[in-house]
């Protein structure tokens, strides 16, 4: 049985990967994401058989309901969820920080994801599906700048272990998967465009890639249906946990 996952933040980065990743394994994907012109060439590269681009903003509801209900009868019945669609926006310390950029973050990596999780919890318990959640290893350890950022991904990662403990008994799996550093289109997105900022995080870090990602995405996914991970937490071998700060008179 082919089975069908949607996959949100498709047009770049972990979410595009994500998606090449599950059509080359024979999953149909619906594959969402604000920008038609990132989502054509996955239809193209697979066929709108193997993969549907749905266009909307995750953070409007009603494009949302709109794009689910003209989903085509052989990608309606949902059987994973993968809320990847997040971002970081700026960089500067909470005290300085812009207020929009943090509401445009929860917005997008709170508001967002649980929205669509509760549309679609009633078909994924009928079918005994799955969801994974993208958080981030910024939700467990803080570091400067980190502020909201940091703050929405421990919200996905705790409302994930709420969502596995409510949905105990209905077969339903949720595992949350919380990568560190990993070179996408992340740091541009957060410094507003700044491609020497992104050139200087990653250059000679050998960080993570999307294509990794991906990768543990599906391994998650098929596992078999009576084990569930968690939690994964996964960073590049270069990277490791920061010091405590310490600020002296």
């Amino acid at each position: 049985m082919t089975r069908t996952a949607l996959i949100t933040g498709a047009t770049s980065g972990f979410g595009a990967a994500t998606v090449h990743r599950f059509a080359q394994a024979g999953w149909r994907v619906i594959a969402t994401g604000r920008r038609a012109e990132r989502l054509q060439p996955l239809v193209d590269a697979y066929g709108a058989e193997r993969v549907h681009a749905a266009v909307f903003d995750v953070r409007d509801t009603a494009a949302m309901e709109a794009a689910l209900a003209a989903l085509p009868a052989d990608f309606a019945a949902i059987d994973l969820l993968v809320n990847n669609a997040g971002l970081a926006q700026g960089t500067a310390p909470a005290q300085s920080a812009s207020l929009d950029d943090w509401r445009t973050m929860i917005d997008t990596n709170v508001t967002a994801l649980v929205t669509l999780t509760h549309r679609l919890l009633p078909q994924l318990v009928a079918r005994k599906g799955a969801i994974i959640n993208i958080s981030s290893v910024a939700g467990v350890y803080p570091y400067p700048g980190g502020n909201a950022y940091g703050g929405t991904k421990a919200f996905v990662s705790q409302f994930s272990l709420g969502l596995r403990s409510d949905l105990h008994g209905t077969g339903v799996r949720v595992t949350t998967i919380e990568p560190g550093m990993a070179e996408t289109e992340f740091t541009l997105v957060r410094t507003h465009g700044n491609q020497a900022a992104s050139d200087t995080l990653y250059t000679g870090a050998n960080p993570m890639t999307a294509d990794d990602i991906a990768e543990q995405i599906l391994w998650v996914a098929n596992l078999p249906a009576h084990l569930n991970i968690n939690r994964l937490e996964v960073m590049p071998v270069s990277q490791s946990f920061a010091g405590f700060q310490v600020a002296r008179d």
